[in-house]
C-alpha cells in the first residue's frame, strides 16, 4: 500500500485528490496522514468529503476515514465503474474540483459516463467553470476521450447553489499531448458576471481590466447573472490563441474595491500574455495527472505552482513516469512527462 504524507508541498487538498485519481486509475490502495496539514482548518472539509465519496462510487472502493475532519484516510479501489453519478457537495465548496479528482480515471473506463455536480461554480479557490470548459477540456479532448460540460446554475462563494454536468467518452488510450506553442493571439475578451449586486461594478471592472491590458473597452462584456441565492462577482480575462485558450480570474470580495479584483486578473493575464507560453499556472497541475496516465507529453509554462510541483510528486509515487522540468529563462519552464 502507497503511504503519503498529505502535509507535503502546498499541503492542502491537493495531495489528496491527485492520490484519489491515480489510485482508481492504478488500482493501486493507498493511505494518507496529515490531510491538508498545512490549512488553517486541517482534515477533510465537505467539498474534500464529496471528492471522496465521487472517488469511492466511482471505484467502488473500501475506505476508512472519510468523514468531516478527518485527517486520514485510506482508500483501497476494487474496478472503474463508469455510469450516471450525482454528487452535492451542500455548500459553496467547488464543485469543479471534485470532478477534478474522478475526471481521470473515467477517462480511461470501458463505458461513457454521466456526471451531475452541485456546489460552488465559481470559487475563488478553485478553477471556475469558465476555465474548465474552455481551457482545460479542449486539450484533454486532443488526447483522445470526448469531455463536454454544461453549466446549469451559476453558484458564487459563499452561498453556492450551482450545479453543471459532465459527459465523458473515454479513449482506449490517452494519446501524447504537446502544447509548445500557443500561436499567434486571436481573441481577447473581458467577461464579467455580476449576480445580485450593481451592474456598475462590472462596468468598473471591464474599464480597469482593459486600462491595465492597453485593450480596447469595446473587449469587455458584463453578464447579469438571475436565479442565484446570493451575491457574486467574477472577472474573467480570456486570450485564445491558435492552439490553446487561456482565463485568468478574479473574485470580488466585501469590502475589495472592484478596481482591485479586475486589475489582479488583468495583471496576471499581462504575464501570461507576455511570457509567450501556451500554458498558464493553473492549467499545468491539471495537465500532468492526466499525461502521466496516459503516453506523456511535453507543454511550456510559467514558473511552476506549488499545486504543480506537489502534483509531481504524487504522481511518482504511484505511476513509473519521468517528469523533467527545464528552466529557459524569463519566467519560462517545460515540462517533459515521459516513460520511466
Amino acid at each position: 500500500m502507497i503511504t503519503i504524507d498529505g502535509s507535503h508541498g502546498e499541503g492542502g487538498g491537493q495531495v489528496l485528490r491527485t492520490a484519489l485519481a491515480l489510485s482508481i486509475a492504478t488500482a493501486q490502495p493507498f493511505r494518507i496522514d496529515g490531510i491538508r496539514a498545512g490549512r488553517k482548518k486541517p482534515g477533510l472539509l465537505r467539498q474534500h468529503l464529496t471528492a471522496v465519496r465521487a472517488a469511492t462510487a466511482v471505484a467502488n472502493a473500501q475506505v476508512e476515514g472519510d468523514v468531516l475532519g478527518s485527517s486520514a484516510l485510506t482508500f483501497a479501489p476494487r474496478a472503474i465503474e463508469p455510469g450516471a453519478y450525482r454528487f452535492a457537495i451542500g455548500s459553496a465548496g467547488s464543485a469543479t474540483l471534485v470532478l477534478q479528482t474522478v475526471l481521470p480515471p473515467l477517462l480511461l473506463a470501458n463505458a461513457a459516463s454521466t456526471i451531475s455536480l452541485e456546489g460552488g461554480t465559481h470559487n475563488p479557490s478553485a478553477p471556475p467553470f469558465d476555465f474548465l470548459a474552455r481551457v482545460f477540456l479542449p486539450l484533454i479532448n486532443q488526447v483522445g476521450p470526448r469531455v463536454d460540460a454544461t453549466l446549469l446554475r451559476h453558484g458564487f462563494y459563499p452561498a453556492g447553489g450551482g450545479g453543471f454536468t459532465v459527459t465523458i467518452r473515454p479513449a482506449a488510450r490517452l494519446t501524447r499531448g504537446e502544447w509548445l506553442a500557443r500561436g499567434a493571439i486571436v481573441t481577447r475578451r473581458v467577461r464579467v458576471l455580476v449576480a445580485n449586486l450593481p451592474r456598475h461594478i462590472g462596468t468598473r471592472e471591464v474599464k480597469t481590466a482593459a486600462r491595465v491590458l492597453n485593450w480596447d473597452e469595446a473587449c469587455g462584456k458584463v453578464d447579469v447573472v438571475s436565479g442565484t441565492p446570493g451575491p457574486g462577482n467574477v472577472v474573467l480575462v480570456e486570450v485564445e490563441s491558435e492552439h490553446v485558450t487561456e482565463i485568468c480570474s478574479g473574485f470580488g470580495e466585501a469590502g475589495t474595491p472592484a478596481e482591485a479584483v479586475a486589475e489582479r486578473a488583468a495583471k496576471e493575464a499581462r504575464r501570461y500574455i507576455a511570457s509567450g507560453v501556451p500554458v498558464g499556472r493553473h492549467l499545468a497541475d491539471q495537465l500532468l495527472p492526466v499525461l502521466a496516465l496516459g503516453e506523456g507529453g511535453s507543454f511550456r509554462t510559467l514558473t511552476l505552482s506549488p499545486h504543480a510541483l506537489t502534483n509531481i510528486e504524487v504522481i511518482r509515487q504511484f505511476v513509473d513516469r519521468r517528469i523533467t522540468v527545464t528552466d529557459e529563462g524569463r519566467d519560462v519552464f517545460r515540462v517533459d512527462v515521459d516513460r520511466g
